[in-house]
């Protein structure tokens, strides 16, 4: 499943606990990017007596409000990978969950946290939404970058990006969408910025370009390689793995940020 209805309710969630936009407002802004959402039971424990109707799923909307009302602080995003578990803390069950799922969202509490990881959610003929699948998480912080961190290691790919892309032009010439997206990556007025309101600038600056090199790997990985030699496409390969570890520390930073001290 894609990371965007991961970022989005983390993004809206954060929004939401810092008083920038209201629960109405945060969950129909995480519904539009990803369609009509269900939580899943939350494990047991007496901090969530009586929460979650006793027990069972529950819409998106009130899910989040019963939550609240148990002592939630904060969402942390996680985009982890195979041998890359960035935003997890544990335990093995949650970030095996959350790794093949490649994205999970972790709710902090007073003395506990919740993992939740998205699924499809298929009911008849027509119904297409997000199931979050809850389970047990470390409470204690997972090992990410600072938002700074990711900054200059996303300038970084960014350079990265458009040397390893451009090896293809003497061969067959870079599709004209690649080179749009490259484009797209040195001007900040364009591309979606998928932070919510109340996130510092640096913030915002650093997701919508993440947002954008995400697409520049994307369009890479489906673009034919013609005459490419294979130690060519090797190191493309390699360059693009590396911009895409880039790419998900600079969300997860960006997301996370939410309560960091300003500046």
């Amino acid at each position: 499943m894609s990371n965007d209805v991961a970022t989005s309710l983390v993004a809206w969630g954060n929004a939401w606990l810092t008083g920038h936009v209201g629960l109405d407002e945060a969950v129909d802004a995480v519904e539009k990017a990803a369609g009509p959402q269900i939580l899943g039971c939350v494990p047991p424990a007496a901090a969530f007596a009586g929460a979650l109707g006793g027990g069972a799923e529950a819409p998106l909307r009130r899910g989040l409000g019963d939550l609240r009302v148990a002592g939630m602080t904060a969402f942390r995003l996680a985009l982890p990978a195979a041998g890359d578990p960035l935003g997890l803390a544990g335990p093995p069950p949650f970030n095996r969950a959350a790794i093949d799922a490649g994205s999970a969202v972790v709710v902090a509490l007073p003395d506990r946290a919740i993992g939740l990881v998205p699924a499809e959610d298929r009911r008849g003929s027509s119904y297409v939404g997000v199931r979050w699948d809850a389970h047990d998480a470390a409470p204690g912080p997972p090992d990410v970058p600072s938002l700074a961190d990711a900054d200059r290691q996303l300038t970084l790919a960014m350079r990265d990006a458009t040397e390893a892309l451009l090896t293809v032009d003497d061969v067959a010439g870079v599709p004209p969408e690649v080179a749009d997206a490259l484009v797209d990556l040195r001007d900040p007025t364009r591309g979606d910025h998928p932070l919510a309101p109340g996130y510092p600038p640096r913030a915002h600056r650093v997701a919508a370009l993440a947002g954008r090199l995400s697409l520049v790997v994307d369009l890479a990985r489906r673009m034919d390689s013609p005459g490419l030699t294979a130690d060519q496409i090797r190191r493309r390969g390699e360059a693009l793995r590396l911009i895409d570890r880039a790419v998900r520390r600079a969300l997860v930073a960006a997301c996370n940020s939410a309560f960091d001290p300003v500046p």
